[in-house]
């Protein structure tokens, strides 16, 4: 480590809060390398705080109450989802259940009932994207966001958004479809595209679903579309307007604004009703250093009570993919007031795999940065949205997930082997802890 990255450290641990984590092993898990992996595990405390459910890589999912014990999680059921499990939500009504987002050959959707764990209804998503036609990771039909709300007629309803990506020679093709779920399972509306979504985020009042694209190579040549949620009709879409297939990394609604992070220009943007921009701010744009110019995407964006915050990831070049250098912006999250102006900003150092919010509370699972492999990196770090830094919990593996809700803070640690250290850091476990 170098004398700044240890003076970054010192400065860590003097504002950090303490917390006293409460853990439980997850069992195996492929130990992570150098470079961050795919999402592979999910976490997600239920609204009240009482309940904490993992999902894993071998499909694997366990609800866990959250009791005044100190010492234990105990397990309320466990189920198989049929895919990897990579994403969780819950549904409050009807008695409760959690939604599980799939990554494999089926590519389900599957709710749970929250006290037994016996599946209420399946939805397997490859019977509208395809089946996976090469046997590996990335083109496995993938369910990459989840989103609940209630709408305006008063109904609790699920959102999806699911991919498949598929290559033939020089020709590469996305295929994706947006859903719109009663709670029963019943599909109520779908929407579909040959674009990848990475994102979706729901209004407040229950009218509008916002959906980003990531990556654009065909007829759908927009980042960013907005869906009226009675019917799934588009309402309007924007776009940062640069070349290439890269689009938006994040969307989060506030009010009737849109904070959208934009993999196309490397900035970020606040957008008013139809997509009027409001401001925009560079975050992690090309930057000339020496002879190389080098960028970071920003990956994440949370939007609440006027506030805007940004999240950058790892440094590339515009040459090549490999560099010795980092991006000034990499790793960095950034707070903006209503008139983008900042308010405050700080390292989070490591990859951060997503953002997670609760009001005036927002917590970063931090993993490795693997063009410096630094230990120091793994972290859970959490926000004050007005005032910047709260605390930091160091891990020994990476910090791969995290959920906060009700002041209940949980988050996944995944063990690591840095290809030049010889080493393996961590274990695949569960942390949770109270925030208050």
């Amino acid at each position: 480590m170098t004398m700044a990255e240890t003076a970054d450290a010192e400065r860590d641990d003097e504002r950090a809060q303490s917390l006293e984590f409460r853990s439980v092993p997850l069992g195996e898990i492929e130990t992570a390398r150098s470079r961050h992996m795919w999402t592979r595990s999910a976490v997600h405390v239920a609204s009240g705080g009482d309940l904490v459910v993992t999902g894993e890589w071998d499909g694997t999912v366990t609800a866990r109450e959250i009791g005044s014990d100190s010492e234990s999680l105990e397990s309320r059921w466990t189920a198989n989802h049929p895919d990897h499990a990579v994403g969780i939500t819950t549904l409050e009504s009807n008695g409760g259940a959690v939604i599980v987002a799939g990554r494999g050959e089926t590519g389900t959707i599957a709710a749970y009932d929250a006290a037994t764990g016996e599946q209420r209804w399946r939805y397997d998503t490859a019977d509208d994207l395809g089946e996976a036609v090469k046997d590996t990771v990335f083109y496995l039909p993938y369910v990459v966001a989840l989103e609940t709300g209630t709408d305006v007629d008063g109904t609790e309803r699920l959102y999806a958004a699911a991919r498949r990506y598929e290559r033939d020679g020089e020709t590469r093709q996305w295929h994706s479809t947006v859903y719109a779920f009663e709670p029963d399972g019943t599909v109520r509306w779908t929407y579909e595209t040959d674009a990848s979504p990475i994102t979706i985020e729901l209004d407040d009042a229950g009218e509008r679903l916002a959906v980003g694209y990531n990556r654009c190579m065909g007829d759908h040549d927009t980042g960013l579309v907005v869906l009226e949620t009675e019917t799934g009709d588009l309402e309007w879409n924007w776009d940062p307007g640069t070349e290439g297939d890269r689009r938006v990394g994040d969307v989060s609604f506030d009010g009737d604004s849109i904070a959208v992070s934009s993999h196309g220009d490397k900035r970020g943007y606040l957008l008013g009703p139809g997509g009027a921009e409001r401001w925009r701010v560079d975050l992690a744009v090309e930057t000339n250093l020496d002879d190389e110019t080098l960028y970071a995407y920003p990956n994440h964006a949370h939007a609440s009570d006027g506030r805007v915050t940004f999240v950058t990831g790892n440094t590339y070049a515009v040459e090549s993919r490999e560099t010795e250098r980092r991006h000034p912006n990499e790793h960095r999250i950034t707070t903006f007031d209503g008139d983008g102006e900042l308010r405050w900003d700080d390292d989070v150092r490591g990859f951060v795999h997503g953002l997670t919010a609760d009001g005036e509370t927002v917590a970063a699972p931090c993993a490795q940065n693997f063009r410096v492999r630094d230990p120091e990196t793994h972290a859970v770090r959490w926000f004050d949205l007005e005032s910047g830094p709260i605390g930091i919990e160091r891990l020994e593996g990476i910090a791969t997930a995290a959920d906060v809700a009700d002041d209940t803070l949980a988050a996944i640690e995944e063990p690591v082997e840095y290809h030049d250290k010889g080493q393996t850091r961590g274990e695949y476990v569960l942390h949770v802890a109270s925030l208050e």
